[in-house]
């Protein structure tokens, strides 16, 4: 079982260094090999990829998503949110110890936030400009949000993309992109800073 799971974490070249000789990264893939080595049914991870490289980052995704398909449970709790949508199949957002929803993230993504965002990043009459004709287009079925500098459009498509593209006095600073979990938790708790 140590084989398998240094095996699983890339480790097997690492099997007779000492601990203190591991980076950062191997340390962290050691500690989830290490909680293999009794095949628990269920695998409980606090925060398993803070502080990892993306290359490291994307290896313990795919080692995790292999161990959820043999059938381990694995309850993470996790501050990165394209995290929790690359790994879990349920979910829970939680604020100040309250669980403010719950559900499939792609579930939670178009209820919250719908299937695409727009983000301008223009001088700040052009965002207000803009940002106002987009909440008068987009009425109830969208919300416009502004933030310091940035505004969001949530509910958008692509003609509202199109349109705002051409008003734009640079396009290269509006963004039109998939709505994630992070537009979810943001809506949700809101975007001030809380320590």
């Amino acid at each position: 079982r140590i084989a398998d799971g240094l095996s699983l974490m890339q480790l097997e070249d690492k099997a007779n260094e000492p601990i203190r000789a591991l980076s950062g990264g191997m340390k962290r893939r050691l500690v989830i090999a290490r909680a293999l080595v009794n095949e628990p049914r269920i695998l409980i991870l606090d925060e398993p990829t803070t502080g990892l490289d993306p290359q490291a980052r994307h290896l313990v995704w795919r080692k995790l998503r292999l161990l959820r398909e043999r059938g381990t449970t694995i309850l993470l709790t996790t501050h990165y949110m394209d995290e929790a949508e690359n790994l879990c199949d349920r979910l829970i957002i939680m604020d100040h110890g309250r669980a403010l929803a719950e559900g499939r993230p792609r579930d939670l993504i178009l209820e919250h936030a719908g299937r695409e965002v727009l983000e301008l990043h223009l001088p700040p009459a052009e965002n207000e400009a803009v940002g106002e004709r987009l909440a008068e287009m987009l009425g109830e079925s969208g919300r416009v949000e502004q933030v310091e500098d940035v505004v969001y459009a949530y509910g958008v498509d692509e003609s509202h993309f199109r349109m705002v593209e051409e008003a734009a006095s640079d396009p290269y600073r509006v963004t039109f992109r998939r709505a994630n979990l992070e537009d979810v938790f943001l809506t949700l708790t809101g975007r001030g800073l809380v320590e």
